[in-house]
């Protein structure tokens, strides 16, 4: 399959609500902490805990930072205690938006939640009114700069476990069920291909294209929920295009 990249659109680009250092080591220090609370300190079966530490790294946390979210989870230190929770609802045009959400008051959320769905024309919805439209799915993206033949990283991640894999204009995706990610990253990593960038989120079955007034709109409704933080993820089936594209 070829094409223009979706996926990269799924979750909107957070340079500008967290382009503040802070904001970003307190999103993913809570989620190293739940991770640890849910499954253990050890990335090793404790597949959230590894995926945090692996966004860790990419966005260079210091590592006291990430010792000191790992021992709040394991009950070391004195530490507010996060709830897991899913929001979801219609943004402006009608356009799906799930919020993955770590909170230390429900209340609090809800309500900044439900502000920011309506300032721009959507509205809160109960569970299940649109997460029926994802579905869950590891993702890996190769840069195609690197060289590597199309067919052999097709035949590596296919053997391995991936359901497809997408030819894109600067890059190969390959997408996998939840429970494939691990062996496929192995397979990968044991044939020496690197990737810039891996994941396991939320994919819309289909995909809404915007007006532009709409499309500023979503991206204003995304900036807020970013902009908070107890959002740790926003995914839409806005297909968003690239903002240094529409300059």
């Amino acid at each position: 399959m070829s094409g223009h990249s979706k996926w990269a659109n799924i979750k909107h680009k957070k340079g500008k609500a967290d382009a503040a250092r802070g904001k970003i080591t307190t999103k993913i220090g809570r989620e190293i902490t739940i991770a640890v609370q849910m499954g253990g300190p050890d990335p090793v079966g404790n597949m959230r805990l590894k995926l945090a530490l692996a966004k860790a790294k990419a966005n260079n946390i210091p590592k006291d930072n990430i010792k000191r979210a790992i021992a709040k989870g394991a009950g070391e230190t004195n530490g507010a205690k996060y709830e897991e929770i899913t929001y979801e609802g219609y943004g402006p045009a009608g356009v799906a938006i799930m919020l993955d959400v770590l909170t230390d008051n429900r209340n609090r959320a809800a309500a900044d939640i439900r502000h920011a769905f309506t300032k721009h024309g959507g509205n809160m919805g109960e569970t299940g009114s649109v997460g029926w439209m994802f579905k869950r799915k590891g993702i890996f993206t190769i840069d195609k700069e690197a060289g590597y033949d199309e067919d052999e990283v097709m035949m590596i991640a296919l053997d391995a476990g991936a359901e497809d894999m997408k030819s894109n204009e600067d890059s190969f995706e390959i997408v996998t069920q939840p429970e494939d990610y691990d062996a496929v990253e192995k397979a990968l990593a044991d044939n020496n291909i690197e990737t810039v960038m891996s994941e396991i989120t939320m994919v819309p079955d289909t995909m809404v294209t915007l007006s532009d007034e709409d499309a500023e709109k979503v991206r204003k409704t995304i900036d807020m929920f970013d902009d908070m933080d107890d959002v740790q993820e926003v995914y839409t089936n806005a297909d968003l295009p690239d903002e240094d594209d529409e300059e």
